[in-house]
């Protein structure tokens, strides 16, 4: 595809490409090129993303990670869902800017529309980030020719069982990621325009909107898994839904994407910023 080929020249080449150079070979979208002039430019290199609801009690330690990144060439903005407690207090304080949002999928559009960053990265605001975890992704983002990337993971605990189910879930992801691939909403790179041309996030998505940008994006402009760097999951879901029941959970889901396609109804709940620190 053209576009494919002009996004992925542009990434390697170190340049930006606008919306209308993607499609220049186009005639249908020809017209884009009399409204756009010039390369597009970027405040930021990097615009992090974090959706949230009533996250008092997890959102300060990801801010704090990131306070303490070895790559600082980035900002903060938070999406907030109308959170009753100090999420955007706390939010605020920290200097991040703060953005309606809505559930996840919303949440990340509207801090995206807002980015002054080349890059997007999705947080969920439970995660940590190690101090070199930025400036590692980062590093190995310049030499990828995908312009979307996600990264495995590892559980902030040291409970047997949790390190046994994310090392299946680890082994699936990495298995399929040219085929099916599988991008966890806590840990999103994608380069703004390639957020913008595939139209971001689906809204009408109600479960697993993460692995349906993942599968677009990679339709687009490639995806891939990063090597360098693992990011750090919090378990309060399975420790308040159960291990058993969540790994049911994600394999009907699973099983329900590959034969039906993505979920647009509520079969499989899912609720944004329900569980306590201390559960």
């Amino acid at each position: 595809m053209a576009l494919t080929r002009h996004l992925r020249r542009a990434h390697t080449e170190r340049t930006t490409v606008t919306l209308a150079e993607a499609f220049t070979d186009d005639p249908e979208t020809a017209a884009i090129q009399a409204i756009q002039s010039g390369r597009r430019t970027y405040a930021k290199p990097l615009s992090i993303i974090i959706p949230t609801y009533n996250e008092e009690r997890f959102l300060p330690d990801l801010l704090e990670s990131l306070k303490h990144q070895t790559y600082i060439e980035f900002e903060v903005i938070v999406a907030d869902n109308h959170s009753t407690d100090h999420t955007r207090s706390i939010a605020l304080s920290s200097g991040a800017r703060v953005v309606e949002g809505g559930l996840p999928a919303r949440g990340r559009n509207n801090g995206a529309k807002v980015a002054n960053g080349e890059w997007l990265l999705f947080l969920d605001a439970d995660v940590i980030l190690p101090p070199d975890f930025v400036e590692k992704a980062m590093a190995e983002i310049k030499l990828s020719d995908c312009s979307t990337v996600s990264c495995l993971m590892h559980p902030l605990t040291d409970r047997q069982i949790d390190k046994v189910l994310h090392t299946v879930v680890n082994a699936y992801f990495r298995a399929t990621r040219k085929v099916k691939p599988h991008a966890p909403g806590f840990c999103i790179f994608s380069k703004k325009e390639t957020h913008e041309l595939m139209g971001g996030f689906d809204e009408k998505i109600k479960f697993a909107e993460d692995h349906d940008y993942a599968a677009r994006a990679s339709k687009i402009s490639g995806f891939d898994l990063l090597q360098s760097v693992r990011i750090p999951v919090s378990t309060r879901r399975l420790d308040k839904e159960g291990r058993l029941g969540i790994s049911i959970k994600y394999l009907a889901a699973e099983m329900y994407l590959i034969v039906v396609g993505p979920i647009y109804t509520n079969l499989f709940e899912y609720k944004l910023g329900c569980y306590d620190k201390d559960s």
